[in-house]
């Protein structure tokens, strides 16, 4: 836990709750979780799970994957591409929110086709493409494309 950088996240979590121009219980009603547990969060004395961050999130309106990174359940530099495609996806006012799930399903699904699975480690290869799919290029049972 001392490796994680949990007071900067409380920080965050407080600035944004601040910005959103709620009050801590507030936020905590909108999250569901209880009013002292949020405050522990937002002083770095808890280090919450994700599901938790992702409730703080949708509530706060903004993207789980920014709070994952800063609680380090994902690291910054290797997701940051993914993270911040899926924050533009979660942003996209004129999405409904099943479209957005539906959309992010998509790119999962996608990236672990590419042999990129949800930890953001390939299985080897260029550009993100791994040697599965290389040696998939000559099968003439796939298909083209």
């Amino acid at each position: 836990m001392a490796s994680l950088n949990v007071g900067n996240l409380g920080e965050y979590l407080r600035e944004q709750r601040r910005t959103a121009q709620l009050s801590l219980r507030q936020l905590a009603d909108a999250a569901g979780v209880s009013n002292p547990y949020l405050s522990q969060i937002e002083r770095g004395l808890r280090k919450p799970s994700a599901e938790v961050l992702q409730q703080v999130a949708k509530a706060l309106r903004i993207s789980a994957e920014t709070l994952y990174v800063r609680a380090g359940i994902l690291d910054a530099e290797r997701d940051r591409d993914e993270v911040e495609t899926r924050a533009v996806i979660l942003a996209d006012p004129t999405l409904t929110e099943a479209q957005k799930l539906a959309l992010l399903q998509i790119y999962e699904s996608f990236r672990k086709e590419n042999g990129i699975g949800s930890d953001g480690r390939g299985q080897g290869g260029v550009d993100g493409v791994d040697a599965r799919a290389q040696e998939s290029d000559a099968d003439p049972q796939q298909p083209a494309g």
